[in-house]
């Protein structure tokens, strides 16, 4: 059955649920779309600069960005480039410590993948948010990376970032594939909230939570390459219009990446190829 034919089933009835809907229009729960957020058009202009300008200088903070924008012609201050950044979840990377404090209601676990060696799938997955910015308006994406394999195991897509959601899409990835033992992520309020990391510390055999350093996105270095791959070969050649062919844009990408790219750091196999040689 088409997926049409499928939307137009769900369409007569009133009363499928939520997962049915899913079932139905074969989406994983946690990739429902949702409405893109807006912004004006010269905002997204500025978002869609500043997106590819971080994958070239990740270290500018709020006072180079905004004098690199100036350079280049638009008319901003410090505070609406700082909104912006909060906006893309843009992480300075920098080597020496943070100052910022973290919500003292959430608690900071250490980062726990210095000299570890990776030998195993399902060994340490890698957990991240980037923004992704669409011809009228951005959404956020959020996935899971095996890092062993770099096999991507589960993503979604939302216009908000809630602890929810993360914690949807990571209870979907365990479902399918097992629990990883160690689960890594940065020091985003979705990731030290209770509500997501209860799902790991409360299991009959808990996974160990790792969180990087405040402001070193480079700890999460490998999801970092992946939202690297995402950008350059899908997204900035799609500039999707809305969620909906955003997610089936994405859908093909991530099938794409896990069974039929070539990875050079795997000795030119695919993820899930290795992924499944190593079960």
């Amino acid at each position: 059955m088409s997926l049409e034919a499928r939307r137009e089933m769900v369409g007569k009835d009133e009363h499928v649920s939520m997962i049915r809907q899913c079932e139905l229009l074969v989406i994983h729960r946690s990739g429902m779309y949702y409405s893109p957020v807006e912004e004006s058009e010269e905002n997204l202009s500025l978002m869609l600069l500043m997106v590819r300008q971080y994958l070239k200088t990740p270290y500018y903070g709020i006072r180079r960005l905004t004098a690199w924008l100036i350079k280049e012609g638009y008319k901003v201050n410090r505070k609406r480039v700082k909104r912006l950044m909060k906006l893309m979840r843009w992480l300075t990377i920098y080597q020496k410590p943070n100052t910022s404090k973290p919500n003292k209601q959430h608690l900071v676990y250490p980062y726990l993948l210095k000299d570890l060696k990776v030998e195993r799938r399902n060994q340490l997955w890698e957990i991240d948010i980037t923004y992704v910015p669409m011809r009228r308006g951005f959404m956020y994406l959020c996935a899971i990376i095996d890092v062993h394999t770099r096999y991507v195991v589960n993503w979604g897509i939302s216009n908000t970032m809630t602890a929810s959601w993360c914690r949807e899409i990571v209870e979907e990835a365990i479902e399918m594939h097992g629990q990883p033992e160690i689960m890594n992520s940065d020091q985003g309020s979705q990731f030290t909230s209770l509500e997501y990391t209860s799902l790991l510390s409360d299991r009959d055999i808990p996974i160990k939570i790792s969180m990087d350093g405040k402001g070193r996105a480079i700890d999460n270095i490998f999801i970092e390459r992946l939202w690297k791959s995402v950008k350059y070969e899908d997204i900035y050649l799609n500039a999707y219009q809305d969620g909906v062919k955003l997610y089936g844009g994405l859908k093909d990408y991530f099938q794409f990446y896990n069974t039929e790219r070539l990875h050079q750091s795997l000795e030119y196999e695919t993820p899930e190829s290795l992924y499944l040689k190593v079960a």
